[in-house]
């Protein structure tokens, strides 16, 4: 892949949040996703990032209730809880690996949602949650802090993308 087709393939990831409810995930789909993340980088090779796989129909019910009833969440085949592990991190980091734990897992995420892309199934970055319902429903441990619900499935694209910034606007070059 050249950096044309690279960009051209970046260019092309919408946000779906619409999925048809008869087309799963497959098991084999799941797995590419969740490997890619396990590619993804991380500071001092600390991985401190955890993912919570959730297909059950109950508790993606529970989970779009956390975030505030967001049908995605609800109607995606599957979500992926992505969570930084704070205490993989700050074992080596004290506590500025809080911060890189968060990295760590939001950069996973991007890989998954990338990973989704290739596979051309469709995502929704979800961060709008309450963090301790979430942690609620799945049983998560409290040194363990869910960052991101990743839902996936098969859906409708927009019609329409959305409009981006100039580079030009987001870049300063030597100082501010």
């Amino acid at each position: 892949m050249d950096s044309s087709e690279f960009l051209t393939f970046l260019e092309g990831r919408q946000t779906v949040r619409e999925y048809d409810p008869d087309r799963e995930v497959t098991e084999e789909e799941a797995e590419f996703i969740l490997r890619a993340a396990s590619s993804a980088p991380s500071a001092g090779n600390r991985e401190a990032w955890d993912v919570v796989v959730v297909r059950a129909e109950d508790q993606r019910e529970a989970l779009a209730e956390t975030a505030f009833d967001q049908a995605q969440i609800r109607n995606a085949p599957v979500v992926f809880v992505v969570c930084s592990n704070y205490v993989r991190s700050m074992s080596r980091y004290g506590d500025r690996g809080i911060l890189y734990a968060l990295e760590d897992a939001t950069i996973a995420c991007t890989y998954m949602m990338l990973a989704a892309h290739a596979l051309r199934l469709h995502a929704c970055w979800t961060g709008a949650f309450e963090e301790d319902s979430a942690r609620e429903v799945l049983n998560i441990p409290p040194h363990i802090r869910p960052v991101a619900l990743l839902a996936v499935g098969r859906g409708e694209v927009p019609a329409a993308r959305t409009e981006r910034m100039p580079v030009g606007e987001h870049v300063h070059r030597e100082t501010w």
